[in-house]
């Protein structure tokens, strides 16, 4: 006979959830490694955010959605005379910082760029910083800023490491929300149960498809996202504080949990536990504001460049040798109808490194997309698979992002094929790119800030140390216009 009443009997809470809030109220992150990647990826962040800030499209998303609102002990918007309620500014804070798509990234099954969550715990912290201020009680500091930094990053990190959400259409976005709720919790002060339960919230919320980010559809939401998921978890957290209870088999349950409405069915998979791996071997975009699969071979094209800049009429055909995440997610023809269609382009990222020998953000606007030329580029090109890359970029020990350039001219002579293994923002390359990062960092400020101002922040963040003991809401002041 068949049941016609389910049982009602609650479960213990999914170990996914028990892990996490473990990890973010227990583990003391102590790599000095990953503290200070975590210090150079805020640095990269925010100036990513500062560039953005001059552009209208980015700007007019931001301030308080009813405009003149005040906020007591407000969360300030870097870049801005912004004060906001902490749920708007982490919103505001993660859109300028994603805008360009040129703060750092994490791939693996699968795609991410973790210093999104800096929405959500630059926001929070400033609030908590000058809320105690106000009350006399210690401020936040930036060192407990680098500690949730490397923790979000973590988590994730590792959720991306095994499971693929873009294989189901979900946007890595979720894996924001979830990471900055875990770790917006832990500033507020939050119980593991409570934790647990604010996590759960984050996995029964509806999650956002990849429609934004693929063709025909690609457009600029895929650039608010991730402010619009940091600002959620934040969102998640207080609501949580304030007595909500949580779904203790959210993930799991059958029928109605994240795994049998969302993931096929399949739970969730994990290669390490939780602790610094992710800031440890995070990648940074230095040379270019380009989707992270397409950094090498931008880099390739621009190696190219002085050897067919001269003869562009005589190009015959462009190869371009690369891995299967590439081709899944960038390679695309036919017409591209705006900058977020640009920069989700191999072909178009490609082609201007051919073209001119370098790639900014201002090549993915109209006045440089009307060049003909590119498009007889674009037409041009095969984009073929390397079995060994697409290999390489899941091992542990290698996570190559690898791309492969190579130009045939019409009289039967071609270039070099120029290999690149590894971006210049690889943990492999750290030295020879970490000096690259600051300069980027002190040139992304000088966009919006006088000579000086730009002085007073460089020298804020030079000494570790110094930056881990500076009060959340001074380091936050410096960036006020």
């Amino acid at each position: 006979m068949r049941a016609t009443a389910e049982m009602n009997v609650r479960s213990e809470p999914d170990q996914v959830l028990v892990d996490i809030a473990d990890y973010v109220t227990g583990y003391m992150v102590t790599s000095c490694e990953a503290r200070n990647t975590a210090r150079h990826s805020l640095l990269d962040a925010l100036g990513c955010g500062m560039l953005a800030l001059t552009f209208p499209e980015c700007t007019k998303l931001l301030g308080p959605l009813v405009p003149g609102t005040i906020v007591p002990h407000g969360a300030r918007v870097p870049g801005t005379s912004y004060e906001l309620d902490p749920v708007k500014a982490a919103f505001d804070i993660g859109c300028i910082i994603r805008w360009l798509d040129f703060n750092d990234t994490w791939l693996a099954a699968e795609w991410g760029h973790p210093s999104d969550n800096l929405g959500a715990i630059l926001a929070v912290a400033d609030h908590l910083s000058r809320r105690n201020l106000a009350e006399g009680k210690a401020p936040v500091t930036m060192g407990e800023v680098l500690t949730c930094m490397v923790m979000a990053h973590e988590i994730q990190g590792c959720l991306a490491l095994e499971n693929s959400f873009n294989r189901v259409g979900l946007d890595h976005v979720l894996l924001v929300k979830v990471a900055s709720t875990a770790v917006v919790m832990r500033l507020l002060g939050g119980t593991k149960e409570q934790i647990i339960d604010a996590l759960s919230q984050a996995w029964v919320d509806g999650q956002s498809l990849r429609t934004y980010r693929h063709a025909p559809n690609t457009g600029s939401r895929k650039s608010w996202a991730a402010g619009d998921a940091a600002s959620r978890g934040v969102q998640l957290a207080f609501i949580t504080l304030q007595g909500e209870k949580g779904y203790p088999s959210a993930l799991t349950a059958p029928t109605w949990g994240f795994y049998d409405v969302s993931f096929k069915g399949e739970p969730f998979r994990f290669q390490r536990r939780y602790a610094s791996y992710v800031m440890e071997n995070v990648l940074f975009k230095i040379a270019y504001p380009a989707e992270f699969h397409a950094q090498t071979a931008v880099e390739a094209a621009v190696r190219l460049h002085p050897q067919v800049r001269d003869r562009l009429n005589d190009i015959k055909r462009v190869v371009i040798t690369t891995h299967e995440s590439a081709i899944r997610i960038i390679s695309k023809t036919g017409k591209l109808h705006n900058p977020a269609d640009r920069d989700h382009c191999l072909q178009y990222m490609t082609a201007i490194g051919l073209l001119f020998g370098t790639l900014t953000a201002e090549h993915y606007e109209e006045k440089v997309a009307a060049d003909p030329r590119i498009d007889t580029l674009r037409e041009r090109m095969e984009v073929v698979e390397e079995p060994r890359f697409s290999r390489e970029y899941l091992e542990p020990d290698k996570r190559s992002i690898a791309n492969a350039v190579q130009v045939f001219f019409s009289d039967g002579t071609g270039t070099e094929r120029v290999e690149v293994q590894y971006p210049l923002g690889h943990r492999r390359r750290r030295a020879e790119g970490i000096p690259l990062l600051l300069a980027k960092f002190r040139a992304n400020l000088a966009v919006l800030f006088p000579e000086e101002q730009v002085q007073r922040i460089v020298a804020s963040c030079q000494d570790q140390q110094q930056l881990e003991k500076t009060p959340v809401h001074e380091f936050m002041e410096l960036f006020r216009i």
